[in-house]
């Protein structure tokens, strides 16, 4: 399973006896973003009603995120009956729905919500466990069945973990995740929910798609069954995927003011809903933050910020189409005035060279993932 939630990403995962395979990834937020009174203030200044609309004639069902700081997106669902509502991450590097459950020994539990199954009359226990080691902290549960509901799309009878011990998610804004990768990345096993929606022909395309906001909570989206044009312009360029089972596609380059400063013979790049930033492999990211004049502090690299306007555009190569993510784009200024570099190192060393591009990809490009033909679908978003 492939890497996910980075900046906000969590640590490698590694699942029970299963050899080590990277599913989500979540870091902690920096201190100024992650204090429980800014995160309250957030959430109350920002109070929504997630909703869920289809357009005429369209079988498109479209479903609002919300945008936290540019850091991460979420999205309301509920589990079972009568329904109970959590926050979930929308994660394209997962396959697995997961979210508390109430018989979570944690300390730091209370900050989210808890899945009460003796409180639904179509909930469904199973023998089945599950655990995930991470670098910062763990997690381990059991796998229950239930109806779960997102806006009017409804999967019953549908497998989700139930998380009763974890560490490494105080003071984040969601309360699990709900993963949108191949069925065969599934670490507990069951089918996933797009999958399901499918099957039993809930949504009339087997398409979702992601619309990402630039700096205000409001205006995010996933829709399922089809495309909305109306959140980007020109045309859907179409990436095949590198193989069936993951949302990984072929990278051209990356390259600065027409130099290749990473991927000069091509690489592996994960299109991933759930990491904020773009993370590749250290060597090369210290060498882009060289490039830009970043400076370290601790283990972030920062610029000033008045000198952001004067930085170069990154452009990743795909497919033969040039996709830049401007200065404004890759940077994130802090409470405190810092701008940093959304790059991150991953300090693991693969057999080949993989990016992850993030929501710092994403916000500049509408994608498109389509189960039906293997392949993404990017374009200028709006």
């Amino acid at each position: 399973m492939s890497a996910s939630l980075y900046h906000y990403h969590l640590p490698l995962l590694l699942f029970g006896s299963l050899c080590d395979i990277p599913l989500t990834r979540v870091k902690i937020m920096r201190k100024t973003c992650s204090e429980k009174n800014m995160l309250n203030n957030f959430l109350k200044k920002h109070a929504y009603r997630l909703y869920q609309t289809s357009s005429p004639g369209s079988n498109i069902a479209t479903h609002s995120l919300r945008n936290f700081q540019d850091m991460i997106y979420v999205g309301n669902i509920t589990i079972g009956t009568p329904p109970q509502g959590f926050q979930v991450v929308f994660d394209t590097g997962s396959s697995d729905l997961w979210v508390p459950s109430i018989f979570c020994t944690s300390p730091n539990f209370s900050s989210h919500v808890m899945f009460r199954h003796n409180e639904s009359s179509t909930y469904r226990h199973t023998n089945k466990t599950f655990s995930i080691k991470y670098c910062s902290g763990r997690m381990k549960g059991f796998v229950g069945r239930d109806t779960v509901r997102i806006g009017d799309l409804v999967s019953t009878d549908q497998p989700f973990g139930l998380s009763v011990e974890q560490s490494g998610f105080e003071g984040l804004p969601f309360d699990g995740v709900l993963g949108l990768n191949y069925p065969n990345l599934s670490v507990t096993g069951g089918i996933p929910i797009f999958d399901n929606l499918k099957n039993h022909g809930v949504i009339s395309e087997p398409v979702f798609a992601f619309y990402l906001s630039k700096s205000k909570p409001e205006g995010s989206v996933v829709m399922f069954g089809g495309v909305d044009k109306s959140y980007y312009q020109g045309v859907l360029n179409w990436v095949p995927l590198i193989q069936v089972g993951d949302w990984s596609v072929h990278m051209d380059r990356i390259s600065m003011e027409g130099q290749i400063v990473a991927c000069s013979g091509g690489c592996e790049a994960l299109v991933d809903t759930g990491a904020s930033s773009i993370l590749g492999p250290r060597g090369l990211v210290d060498k882009i933050l060289r490039l830009l004049g970043a400076k370290p502090q601790g283990s972030e690299h920062y610029v000033s910020c008045s000198a952001v306007n004067t930085l170069p555009s990154i452009d990743f190569t795909i497919n033969g189409i040039n996709y830049p993510v401007p200065a404004q784009a890759y940077t994130i200024k802090d409470s405190s005035g810092i701008c940093y570099i959304n790059f991150e190192g991953d300090p693991d060393s693969r057999s080949t060279e993989t990016w992850i591009l993030g929501d710092v990809f994403l916000r500049q490009y509408f994608s498109v993932y389509d189960r039906g033909n293997d392949r993404i679908g990017l374009a200028q978003a709006v």
